[in-house]
């Protein structure tokens, strides 16, 4: 995947940013997809089962995809990137990528039956906040004031979604922390993917992490759920879709983007990821859009535009 994208860069006519940034924009259409996914699986499975299910199938998607790069000798000597840890700082890393992403899953959608979608919603869109301090504070990054007014702005954007359905009060309070949790986890995630990417592929982070989050809900699972794979064909197209497309192009696609973006810019993209789906929800189950939720859509495309055309979203090194 890594390499054939990188030939597409190289061989396109529009610049290498243009073209990194239409496969990022692609990626997010097909996140956008997973909340659709994610309805439609838990008609027959609970939250916890289809989180399962959609890494153990994305695990078996990446691991193909890396078995079928590993026969090409050519291939694997032009990358030069490792397909196992040399260090124990590595093995940690990998391994805490995949536990902390499937926390950040299990905490937001934990969080949805504790408190309110929109508030949950509100407080996980902070999440380019967790991520830029920590990029600053970890990874020596800079953000100029005209990415830090973008990202203000596109946050301001995303909280609106959600603004008209917000709650306040203690009943909420566990859930609302939770969804805060699940923000910073998902930062945490973004930035572990950013440290470790000059020295694997997209799809060899991927197999660690799918692999790894798998093995760590497997007890999770047996525990707490009683049905664990869907009992209908349809079921079964719509955790396979979930994978695939959310997981496994998604991601995958995302996590290529972090050889041109920085963890802080691709979290600020991701604030477009609701604004998406409340279309899709438009279209697919007829739900209904304010012309408050179509200035909020406006409010998120004019920060990300600003966040954009700074120079922090860049960076200064490519990675090949």
């Amino acid at each position: 995947m890594t390499n054939k994208l990188q030939i597409a860069e190289k061989s396109s006519k529009f610049s290498p940013a243009i073209v990194a940034f239409i496969y990022l924009s692609i990626a997010l259409v097909a996140l956008s997809f997973a909340a659709i996914f994610i309805r439609l699986c838990e008609q027959e499975i609970e939250p916890n089962a289809t989180v399962f299910n959609r890494l153990w199938i994305a695990s078996l998607v990446f691991w193909l995809w890396n078995s079928i790069k590993r026969t090409d000798n050519k291939q694997v000597i032009q990358q030069k990137k490792k397909q196992f840890p040399d260090t124990k700082r590595e093995l940690l890393l990998l391994l805490l990528v995949g536990i902390i992403s499937s926390s950040s899953v299990i905490c937001w959608a934990w969080s949805l039956t504790q408190t309110s979608v929109a508030n949950s919603t509100i407080l996980r869109n902070l999440c380019p906040i967790f991520t830029s301090l920590g990029a600053w504070l970890f990874l020596n990054q800079r953000f100029d004031r005209r990415f830090i007014m973008g990202m203000i702005l596109a946050i301001l954007g995303a909280i609106a979604i959600g603004w008209d359905d917000l709650q306040i009060g203690k009943a909420y309070l566990i859930g609302d922390t939770v969804a805060l949790l699940a923000a910073l986890f998902y930062a945490i995630n973004l930035l572990i993917l950013e440290h470790l990417r000059p020295n694997y592929t997209a799809a060899t982070l991927l197999l660690w992490r799918c692999s790894v989050g798998t093995i760590f809900l497997l007890p999770i699972v047996l525990l707490t759920e009683d049905i664990i794979f869907p009992y209908s064909w349809q079921g079964w197209i719509m955790v396979i879709s979930l994978a695939v497309v959310c997981q496994a192009f998604g991601q995958g696609l995302l996590v290529h983007s972090l050889n041109r973006f920085s963890s802080g810019f691709i979290a600020v993209f991701l604030l477009l990821e609701p604004v998406i789906t409340a279309y899709l929800a438009w279209l697919i189950f007829a739900e209904s859009l304010s012309l408050f939720n179509e200035c909020a859509f406006v409010l998120v495309l004019g920060g990300i535009y600003l966040a954009k055309s700074s120079q922090s979203a860049d960076k200064i090194e490519k990675i090949n």
